[in-house]
């Protein structure tokens, strides 16, 4: 079989742990020997042992003295710093594999090739891009925040048939049952999210995880004035919560407060977001928030439910967004509209980008597990 296809199980692996590794990326490896897989594993969490380890961990005793004639597959390139664990690079040059094969290189500024280079400098054959974009695509979070110091930006809302966002400005039922959990799964798989004060005061939302089983998010709130009441469920004890206000710098058990300016504020914001090492954040509300997000460009994907059997007539207008979306999920009465997404057909990553512009471009297919 080829590097592709053991590759492809690295990225498998790594998948299984979305949204439990901030801030380190999602990675797989796979120990092969004459085409047969003799270990396999993923990095589980921040502080725990990387993949490269709990796959070389994984191989059973009588397969130990294979290593020096199997290659180790890894989706990232392992390794090459000391932090909560050892380097892998030097793991793999101890063990003495015969190859070492890597999807995607690390841009983060402690390895970014030096990985590489400790394996090829113990003449150790290095195969390194392969799948490259698929392995990316994984680590969308991870490589937006190394290389544009900023999270990984989602915005999401659900609107009406006749786009709105409430009925008479007061809180609405859009979506159903499915959605809800589509929504919920998505919170467990992203490290913050982010309302403006008036979805605070108007919704009075958890911002938790509640409809499946998983991590709650980061809650961030934006209230210059801090005019959101404290015993608002935004400020309970259920996640770690940050509130970006022009008032006060103070630090509270799970509460975080945090001055900015109130121009320029999503600049001051994103920017304490990256000092933070917060890597992705969901825009979840309300109109005015999503509306500076996308008027400012700063957005890598977008979320959008729609039940096109709700007319509302009046109430807070959702955002102006005018694009083409690039793909399409029915959840029932309940349609979900993606752009800017990185999408994966035929094992090709292909990013589009949908913006104001209206471009031309095909209809894909977005391999989405909910």
């Amino acid at each position: 079989m080829n590097d592709e296809f053991y590759i492809r199980r690295c990225i498998e692996l790594a998948q299984k742990a979305l949204g439990k590794t901030y801030p380190n990326p999602l990675v797989g490896s796979v120990i092969v020997h004459n085409d047969k897989i003799i270990g396999e594993g993923f990095h589980k969490k921040a502080g725990e042992p990387h993949a490269e380890i709990n796959a070389i961990n994984s191989i059973n005793e009588e397969d130990k003295p294979l290593i020096p004639e199997s290659t180790i597959y890894v989706s990232l390139e392992p390794c090459a710093h000391f932090g909560k664990t050892p380097p892998c690079a030097l793991k793999i040059v101890e063990l003495g594999f015969k190859k070492v094969v890597i999807g995607s290189m690390d841009s983060h500024d402690k390895v970014n090739g030096k990985g590489k280079k400790i394996i090829t400098d113990a003449e150790i054959e290095v195969v390194s891009s392969v799948l490259e974009n698929e392995c990316r695509a994984l680590n969308k979070r991870f490589f937006t925040f190394h290389e544009k110091k900023r999270p990984f930006v989602i915005l999401k809302w659900a609107e009406s048939a006749d786009g709105f966002m409430d009925k008479d400005f007061r809180p609405t039922q859009i979506s159903n049952q499915f959605s809800k959990q589509f929504v919920h799964q998505m919170r467990s798989e992203e490290h913050a999210i982010l309302v403006g004060k008036n979805t605070a005061l108007h919704d009075n939302p958890s911002l938790t995880v509640r409809e499946i089983e998983g991590r709650n998010p980061i809650r961030i709130l934006i209230d210059h004035h801090l005019e959101v009441p404290e015993n608002f469920n935004i400020y309970n004890n259920e996640a770690e919560t940050i509130i970006f206000n022009s008032v006060k710098n103070s630090e509270d058990k799970h509460l975080k407060f945090i001055k900015i300016e109130k121009e320029k504020s999503l600049d001051q914001i994103l920017e304490k977001l990256y000092e933070l090492q917060i890597q992705s954040v969901i825009i979840e509300g309300g109109g005015f928030t999503l509306q500076q997000f996308i008027d400012q460009d700063l957005w890598d994907e977008t979320f959008i439910l729609k039940n096109p059997n709700l007319n509302l007539e009046n109430g807070t207008k959702a955002p102006e967004f005018n694009f083409i979306p690039e793909k399409t999920e029915n959840l029932r009465d309940c349609h979900v509209y993606f752009s800017g997404i990185t999408v994966l057909i035929n094992i090709r990553i292909i990013k589009i980008n949908a913006r104001k512009n209206f471009r031309k471009f095909a209809l894909l297919i977005l391999i989405f597990i909910i």
